[in-house]
Parts: C-alpha cells; sequence; structure tokens
C-alpha cells in the first residue's frame, strides 16, 4: 500500500492552488444564491399572478430550466450566449473572467427555477383566510402579497431553501468544465502537479462535506431561534 502523504499540499504553491479555488468557490455560492433567492420569488410570484400570460412566461421558465441537466446549461452560458453578445462586450468578457461569469450565470438561472417552486409552495401554504382578510382589510392584490402573504411564505421555505444553498455549494464543482478555477478545478491542477491522487481529492471532498456541515448548522441554528409558527385560521 502506497504511504500517504498530505504534507506536500499543506503548504506553498499546492496550498495557494487549493485555497484559491475554495475562494471561489465560495464566491460563486454566495452571489448566485443573493441573485437567485430575488429572482426565485419573482418567478414564483408571477406564477400566482391574476394576469394568466405572466403565469404562462413564469411556468415555461420553470419547466425549461429545470428540465436541462446544469452541465448543458453551464455549456450554452460559456459557448452560445457570449456568441449573441455586440463584438466590444463579447471582448471585454473574453480578456476577463468569462468562465465565472458563464458559470455564475448558469447557476443563477438554474437555482431560481427551484428556488421558484419552493417559495411557491410557501406562498400557497398561507391559509385562504389570510388573503380574505387582507382583501377584507381593504389591501390590493399586491400590497396583501407584499405584507401579509410574503412574509409568512419565506419563513415556512427556510428549511428548502436551506436544501437548495447545498445543492447550490455543491453544484459549483460543475463549473470547472468550462474552466472557472473553483475548488474541483484546482484540486485536478494540483493532483496533475504533485501525483498525489488521493490526498488531494481526499482533501476536496472533506471541503466540500465540511462547508456542507456548516450550511445545514446554520439553517438548524435559524430554525432554532426562529421556528415555525402556525398561520392563524
Amino acid at each position: 500500500m502506497p504511504l500517504l502523504d498530505f504534507s506536500p499540499l499543506l503548504h506553498g504553491q499546492f496550498l495557494d492552488w487549493l485555497l484559491a479555488g475554495v475562494r471561489l468557490s465560495l464566491l460563486l455560492t454566495l452571489f448566485a444564491l443573493c441573485l437567485a433567492l430575488p429572482l426565485g420569488t419573482l418567478i414564483a410570484l408571477a406564477r400566482l399572478a391574476p394576469f394568466a400570460p405572466l403565469r404562462a412566461v413564469a411556468w415555461g421558465y420553470v419547466e425549461a430550466v429545470r428540465n436541462v441537466p446544469l452541465l448543458a446549461h453551464m455549456l450554452f452560458w460559456y459557448f452560445a450566449v457570449p456568441e449573441l453578445l455586440p463584438d466590444g462586450l463579447k471582448a471585454w468578457l473574453y480578456a476577463g473572467h468569462i468562465e465565472a461569469v458563464a458559470a455564475l450565470a448558469a447557476l443563477v438561472t438554474y437555482t431560481a427555477a427551484y428556488m421558484a417552486e419552493d417559495v411557491r409552495s410557501g406562498l400557497r401554504s398561507v391559509p385562504q383566510g389570510q388573503w380574505l382578510a387582507a382583501r377584507a382589510l381593504g389591501l390590493r392584490h399586491r400590497d396583501a402579497m407584499r405584507w401579509i402573504v410574503l412574509p409568512q411564505a419565506l419563513r415556512a421555505t427556510v428549511p428548502p431553501l436551506i436544501s437548495q444553498t447545498l445543492n447550490l455549494w455543491k453544484n459549483t464543482s460543475i463549473a470547472t468544465v468550462v474552466g472557472a478555477a473553483e475548488l474541483m478545478y484546482q484540486a485536478q491542477r494540483v493532483e496533475t502537479a504533485s501525483f498525489r491522487g488521493f490526498e488531494t481529492f481526499a482533501l476536496a471532498t472533506a471541503t466540500y462535506l465540511g462547508v456542507s456541515l456548516l450550511i445545514t448548522a446554520a439553517g438548524v441554528l435559524y430554525q432554532r431561534r426562529y421556528p415555525a409558527r402556525p398561520a392563524a385560521r
């Protein structure tokens, strides 16, 4: 059995590469979450809007995105979308960090579709009496949604949104196919240069697991501090 040695990976250039990968993975997760949650909420609201064409557009977005693999989204945003942009903008992207930008766009559009369904489920879980009471007080549909229904729905959707955040963190690994230098990309780079395959991917696996456990713990702490309360009927 070959002798395992993690020491070459814990200092010097190899450690710098791995830390850079962790940093980009965390940034992709953070920015994608901050963009996908508002977008998913808007899509969920559109799916429940009184205006039928708006509901149809939102439904089409959710179904189109959720039924295509994330890998296809990554490749689409990296290879196809830049070809539709003006030459100046395309040149600017290719001169910068188009890999990370394409990965972020794919993660946002993909995650937002799933979050939209979670938020929509939360909205539908609010008892009809809440709507009727708001309308009886003279609130319009928009105001009832904003002040009465949506706050209750978002609180109810915290558990599934934590699950989506976990999926988002793990899905950042797929960005390696477009050359984004996230954790998996850097792990492959370190493995190629060091010939320490087991040690390298063991560290990468432990990192994914550790961050996932931290996200789960944050969700548990939130639920303990702000337990879900049954809505008044």
